[in-house]
């Protein structure tokens, strides 16, 4: 009886186990097969890397001035996953976050700091479903505080924009991303072997 009763706990013990290990669902998540759903909790997530002044456009003047932070988060089952293989699984989102900067009221000469003020709201997904298994997505300027503010969801359609897609093509580090700007997923992407051919 002992042995029947110890045998049932270390099942009940191992399937707990594997229960708890099972990643939570917080891939992308779409309405009408094309609409992304903001995810209301991504400053929960990972924060991958920050940059400063990085653009795909010319900068003007004011803006060199005044260059924007990129802030970028991953969903946590994917950087798990990536930080055990080097490679991003089916399922992942990545949020980039651009907010301006300034040097108003730094206590160091030169210092800047980001603003609570949101300028761009974008995603980059890794789904199979889609028809070149990656996709950029974005909430547009204007519309990124407001969303950000509001707990309820909004919806971003694939803004297919061929800068994106061309940049990303040519320049990734690893598959689409921009593991380069991200010290430490660039490190266990070396180590994986898994950085594009030509990198």
């Amino acid at each position: 009886m002992k042995k029947v009763t110890l045998t049932l706990i270390l099942a009940y013990a191992a399937l707990s186990g594997l229960v708890a290990q099972q990643p939570p669902a917080d891939g992308p998540r779409f309405t009408n097969g094309t609409s992304l759903l903001r995810p209301t909790n991504y400053r929960e997530w990972p924060f991958i890397g920050s940059s400063l002044g990085l653009a795909y456009t010319q900068v003007s003047d004011a803006r060199q001035a005044a260059p924007p932070f990129a802030n970028v988060f991953v969903n946590p089952s994917s950087y798990r996953a990536f930080m055990q293989t080097g490679k991003w699984p089916d399922g992942t989102i990545l949020i980039l976050e651009v907010r301006r900067s300034s040097s108003d009221g730094a206590l160091i000469k030169g210092g800047r700091y980001q603003t609570p003020e949101i300028l761009v709201l974008e995603a980059q997904v890794k789904d199979s479903r889609l028809p070149d298994g990656w996709a950029f997505f974005s909430w547009g300027p204007g519309r990124a505080l407001k969303d950000v503010a509001d707990p309820a969801p909004s919806t971003a359609t694939g803004n297919g924009e061929a800068t994106c897609v061309e940049c990303h093509t040519k320049h990734a580090a690893v598959e689409r991303t921009f593991v380069q700007y991200y010290p430490t997923l660039l490190e266990v992407a070396r180590q994986k072997g898994t950085l594009n051919p030509g990198f």
